[in-house]
């Protein structure tokens, strides 16, 4: 049987003589060349080959028609929409493949973009074509601006307030604030003499904060509202929105004194318990028995309490011997015990009578794993101090301690110069100075970088970042670092910096 054979047929690709200037071209249903076709057919006619941007040279945001106002950096993505957004209508009619931008320097007020369109042209062919658009940058003040402008121009504001000496509730608050970006909507911020004061264009933003700080501290509110204006027309009303938010009257290395009853409920602690922090719950330790517990903003609020004394009661004391307590026995009921800190028995002389006589004063501490002999500590003398309490003055002498034992004193110069972080603010140093910011609240905010130190769960919260600029002057320090408590390296994170340098001729 013979085999099947199989022919190749060739094939040749015919061209025809373009009709307008006779090029050879593969035949297509306009029978002409490209360059022809482009010079016949303008598939970007009606495409405007300019615009006009809108920028708030205030708060650096570009209008997004009909009414918003979005942040848009230079080449950004959100600036292509809005230049694209601008040039809707008229690329209905074309399809457009690619979009760029064609740097132009930013102080020009020009933004080039380059597009890329293709359309189906006469006899079905398809062509494609580049062009420019460019922008100009128009500066227009934005409606959230105006109102900063106008002085009090505002529609809700919260007031968050609390009332002690030590604002240190309110640095941790204000750096919550800064890490979720929750101030950003605020047409301005102001200083009160027992908190802060936000405004806001805003009703839903002012609510926005006021939920913000419900989930963050254990805080109450209430809200109020003051009518502007009414339209008797259309039964239309304009009110100002205040919300009043009260922070706990507690902060951290407080004493307090709760009632038998309520320590009992809340884990059968002693009375008198020492705030480790407050961040969402005030955490409370018990010195006798290294209890811990959680207390609630529900709680608290059901059932307040205050702090024992005054910050500037408390007294330095000099740890003379201290012993470690290995063979506590547990009573029935007790709640969780704190691994972070060890129960000590201790005898502690104040530093103003050392040398004077030999008259020890014993106390049972949770500091057993920071003090040493010879270690200076803060405390408060409860046999020789004013104390107004009830609950304190309820209990029996012999079930009060004679000092109570706060927390380690440190050399403050010292941890300041190894110190190789640092926080942002809300305001700058001249607002703050404006706005009439005393020594003490230098040094309450000096306490606040302290505690950071020293707490690990409070750094948690907050963004800690790596101070280049005291780095230099650091080097020469010769100090133990061991001996002090210290940020790690891998806590902070590096602050990013924009610098604009001149651009020097090759």
């Amino acid at each position: 049987m013979e085999g099947i054979q199989f022919t190749t047929i060739e094939t040749t690709q015919n061209y025809i003589p373009c009709c307008e200037c006779g090029t050879p071209v593969i035949p297509n249903p306009s029978n002409m060349c490209t360059d022809c076709l482009r010079l016949k057919v303008d598939i970007t006619e009606g495409i405007p080959k300019s615009g006009v941007l809108l920028n708030c040279r205030n708060c650096e945001r570009y209008l997004s028609p009909p009414t918003t106002w979005l942040d848009a950096p230079l080449e950004s993505r959100q600036l292509l929409t809005i230049c694209l957004n601008k040039l809707k209508s008229a690329l209905s009619n074309v399809r457009l493949i690619d979009a760029s931008f064609i740097w132009t320097e930013p102080h020009s007020k020009r933004i080039k973009v380059k597009l890329a369109v293709q359309k189906q042209v006469t006899g079905g062919a398809c062509l494609e074509q580049n062009f420019i658009v460019e922008f100009t940058v128009h500066n227009q003040m934005c409606i959230n601006c105006h109102r900063v402008e106008a002085k009090d121009c505002w529609k809700a504001n919260v007031q968050v307030r609390q009332k002690v000496t030590r604002k240190r509730t309110f640095y941790y608050l204000e750096q919550v604030i800064l890490k979720f970006n929750m101030h950003q909507n605020t047409t301005k911020i102001s200083q009160q003499p027992n908190g802060l004061d936000f405004y806001y264009p805003a009703v839903q933003d002012a609510r926005k904060l006021n939920e913000f700080l419900m989930k963050h501290l254990p805080c109450r509110y209430e809200t109020s509202q003051k009518l502007i204006s009414h339209d008797t027309h259309n039964g239309t009303y304009n009110y100002k929105v205040s919300y009043s938010v009260e922070l706990p009257g507690i902060c951290k290395d407080d004493i307090v004194c709760l009632p038998k009853k309520f320590a009992q409920k809340i884990g059968n602690l002693g009375q008198i318990l020492i705030c480790l922090r407050v961040t969402n719950n005030i955490h409370l330790i018990d010195i006798e028995t290294l209890q811990i517990c959680r207390v609630s903003g529900l709680q608290f609020w059901r059932q307040p309490f205050n702090s024992v004394c005054d910050s500037k009661q408390l007294v330095h004391f000099t740890v003379m011997e201290i012993e470690e307590i290995s063979d506590r026995r547990a009573k029935s009921g007790e709640g969780t015990l704190s691994k972070k800190h060890v129960l000590a028995d201790c005898w502690v002389i104040r530093t103003c009578e050392l040398g004077m006589h030999e008259d020890f004063i014993h106390t049972r501490t949770h500091l057993g794993h920071l003090l040493k002999e010879g270690d200076s500590v803060l405390g408060l003398d409860v046999k020789n101090s004013n104390c107004n309490d009830d609950e304190l003055a309820k209990m029996k002498d012999d079930r009060k301690p004679d000092v109570i034992l706060v927390k380690k004193v440190y050399d403050k110069q010292q941890r300041k110069r190894k110190r190789k972080w640092k926080l942002k603010r809300m305001m700058n140093d001249a607002e703050r100075d404006a706005n009439s910011c005393t020594t003490d609240g230098n040094d309450n905010f000096n306490a606040f970088l302290e505690d950071i130190e020293e707490d690990e769960e409070l750094r948690k919260g907050i963004d800690i970042y790596i101070d280049g600029a005291d780095t230099a002057s650091q080097a020469g320090t010769t100090a133990d670092p061991r001996d002090l408590p210290q940020v790690s390296l891998s806590e902070m994170i590096q602050d990013m910096k924009i610098h604009d340098e001149e651009m020097k001729d090759v």
